[in-house]
């Protein structure tokens, strides 16, 4: 007879396809069930933090929602981080967990629905006859306010037997939010009339809009009116035609590609919270751009908006482009049927909506590739060591083009997110920065690669975070093997704090690392390491991407790179702390 646990196992199944976690006491009984009942493939990481740091990675890299499993206690307890980490960045994920018995707490239990409350996390604890519904309810949660949610399984009750499992319905999605009542309407034309009217039109997408698949419709808005376009670090790749596009916004953003932002007239924002990194400290638009945006957060996100519609991206870029449409062909109609004594009188008048008026030749006008180009840097830094520009740029050439990039979070993060070209918001990922956290990357590599077996999974991290997750390198090697390289920034130091705190005078011997060999540690869990001191040095990621994945192994390049090269970005943040 099914148990409570194989009842949340099998109805979890109905609409999940991979589990991650580590095995303790609290669900032993929910990964039998997953083991041995279902098809949901189960892969096991050996740090609690990996096993939702994996589910949030594969869901980021495929739009499919993951369950990750630990047990109660200090097992819960070391998810909290990862789990603060996707409430942030709004990555749905189900986290099943053991509880403490419906008796009561025993001494090594803790108030796990108080701490997951504490981090944004919502706990549905399952009983004896709902453990499916529960379940759904658990679901829907997660899907239909993009956040995790806990589901607990009381010790006392994960074993019990609960009879046959019912045929729960499936979770209800919420349609796409769409533009409600005469304000909205009236924006939206207002947008279009500003697109339409615009000399230096600029469109900037967020990963909000690559969730609501507005990619196409954002395309289309672009080329009907001859937008520059930009996006987010989260949203990279999200316009289709990359000949008119900028790049990464803020502090990832090249001098040229933000300086054509900032003479941009008329901007509209899909999807994007205009977090203080994307507005580069309220420096990205100039003081006389006009600008919109269109989120489904209930109001503006920015004080530089001047106006706000709470929609879907996706809906809302095709309302723009039906608007401009419209008015297009009617511009066209009226100028076709004007009397040529007319003729010089109705041309002005049209010009402005008509289809040469709604496209702006701004775009055919500027270098875009000029604009977007970075410091080449040097091969050596003035210290000897490796400068991360040049290594960035030369890793960008030999990586294997059908790359996902996983990024943990550190000083670091500027030079593959500057340097390292995406297809798709869905091949660029940075898990732990919605949080400020760092040492959530390997496992990144685990749910990376249950989402995107056939990719090739590009692991970023530095030192630091490195080490802080090194108990699930193994757990990345054994899950991406072939398919999986990993490249480590090492500078022998905490880069963010020497950058904004050493400056300052405070004392660096907190700050600092000695230096760890990554190349070493690779091999021990059976993977290749390469110590990198020069660009020659990366030869060997040239002749590995060549070799056939299933008799490569995994590959760690261990950069050893100047701390004296800032980032841009970190450049930023010192200014805006000086």
């Amino acid at each position: 007879m099914p148990t409570v646990s194989a009842h949340v196992a099998l109805t979890l199944a109905r609409h999940i396809d991979h589990v991650f976690g580590v095995m303790g006491n609290g669900n032993a009984y929910f990964l039998d069930a997953i083991e041995k009942q279902t098809d949901a493939v189960f892969t096991a990481v050996r740090h609690e933090q990996g096993a939702v740091v994996a589910a949030d990675a594969h869901f980021r890299a495929s739009g499919r929602i993951a369950a990750a499993t630990s047990t109660y206690g200090a097992g819960f307890t070391n998810t909290l981080t990862a789990l603060a980490e996707a409430v942030q960045a709004h990555v749905p994920l189900v986290l099943v967990v053991g509880d403490e018995p419906t008796s009561g707490p025993r001494p090594w239990d803790v108030d796990q629905i108080a701490m997951a409350s504490a981090v944004g996390a919502r706990t549905y604890t399952t009983g004896h006859a709902d453990a499916a519904a529960t379940t759904v309810i658990a679901i829907e949660h997660a899907l239909t306010y993009r956040v995790p949610v806990v589901l607990a399984i009381p010790y006392d009750v994960a074993s019990l037997e609960a009879g046959p499992v019912a045929e729960a319905p499936a979770p209800r999605i919420p349609e796409p939010l769409a533009p409600r009542g005469e304000f909205a309407d009236g924006m939206l034309d207002e947008i279009a009339h500003a697109l339409i009217s615009a000399e230096r039109p600029f469109l900037l997408a967020g990963r909000g809009a690559w969730l609501a698949g507005a990619s196409d419709a954002l395309g289309a808005l672009a080329e009907k009116t001859g937008a520059l376009t930009a996006s987010t670090a989260l949203g990279r790749g999200v316009f289709p035609d990359t000949r008119y596009d900028l790049g990464v916004t803020g502090g990832f953003g090249a001098d040229g590609a933000m300086q054509l932002v900032r003479d941009a007239d008329v901007a509209v924002v899909f999807g994007a919270s205009l977090n203080q990194f994307t507005m580069r400290f309220g420096e990205l638009f100039a003081p006389g751009t006009r600008v919109f945006q269109i989120d489904v957060a209930p109001a503006a996100t920015h004080a530089h908006v001047g106006g706000f519609v709470r929609a879907d991206a996706r809906v809302a870029a095709e309302a723009l482009v039906e608007r401009i449409a419209q008015a297009s062909g009617a511009a066209r109609s009226a100028r076709e049927s004007t009397p040529a004594a007319d003729e010089s009188t109705e041309s002005i008048r049209a010009e402005r909506t008509s289809p040469r008026g709604a496209h702006s030749a701004w775009r055919e006008s500027v270098d875009v590739a000029a604009a977007r180009a970075y410091a080449e840097g040097d091969e050596l830094a003035a210290d000897g060591r490796l400068d991360p520009r040049s290594a960035a740029r030369r890793i960008a050439e030999l990586l294997p083009e059908d790359r996902v990039v996983v990024s943990d979070g550190g000083h670091f993060i500027g030079w593959a997110n500057m340097y390292w070209p995406v297809a798709a918001p869905d091949r660029m990922m940075m898990v732990g920065t919605a949080f400020q956290s760092i040492g959530q990357g390997w496992p990144s590599v685990v749910g990376a690669t249950r989402a995107r077996p056939e990719q090739t999974i590009v692991l970023t991290s530095g030192d630091g975070g490195g080490l802080m997750a090194i108990a699930d390198l193994e757990s990345a090697v054994r899950a991406a093997a072939g398919r999986g390289v990993a490249v480590v920034w090492n500078d022998a130091a905490y880069g963010a704090e020497v950058n904004l705190y050493g400056l300052k005078g405070l004392a660096e011997g907190p700050m600092l690392i000695p230096e760890v060999d990554f190349a070493a540690f690779a091999g021990a869990v059976g993977a290749e390491g390469v110590v990198v001191r020069t660009l020659d040095d990366l030869e060997r990621l040239r002749t590995w991407a060549a070799e056939n994945p299933a008799e490569r192994r995994f590959l760690v390049l261990d950069l050893r790179i100047s701390g004296k090269v800032v980032a841009p970005y970190q450049q930023e943040i010192i200014r805006v702390n000086s």
